[in-house]
């Protein structure tokens, strides 16, 4: 996978989407091998909140800003010129929520 992500990060992703964990995930803006990087990472989402069951999250890791184990839900992403907002949007009688919004690089 780091010649995917390599590939993405040379080529100026803004983000990354995968459901592969059954829970949710926002990464911070990152390199490829995991640095934190603002002005030109690209931002990872996990979004595996829409089956049957959810996956422990296990120890924090340092560059992930949010998640949860414990809400279905869908991830809501407006692509702008120039930027992108995200909202997390729970099931039902769930209150679990992040949203935001940021330039592109």
């Amino acid at each position: 996978m780091q010649a995917l992500w390599q590939a993405l990060y040379d080529n100026g992703a803004e983000i990354v989407l995968s459901g592969h964990d059954h829970n949710y995930q926002r990464w911070t803006p990152q390199t490829p091998s995991g640095t934190k990087d603002a002005t030109g990472g690209i931002r990872e989402f996990v979004v595996g909140t829409g089956g049957k069951s959810h996956y422990a999250l296990g120890t924090a890791l340092a560059n992930v800003e949010k998640s949860n184990a414990d809400t279905f839900g869908v991830l809501q992403l407006t692509l702008r010129s120039g930027g992108y907002d995200w909202q997390f949007i729970p099931e039902a009688g769930k209150t679990f929520s992040d949203s935001g919004s940021t330039a592109c690089h």
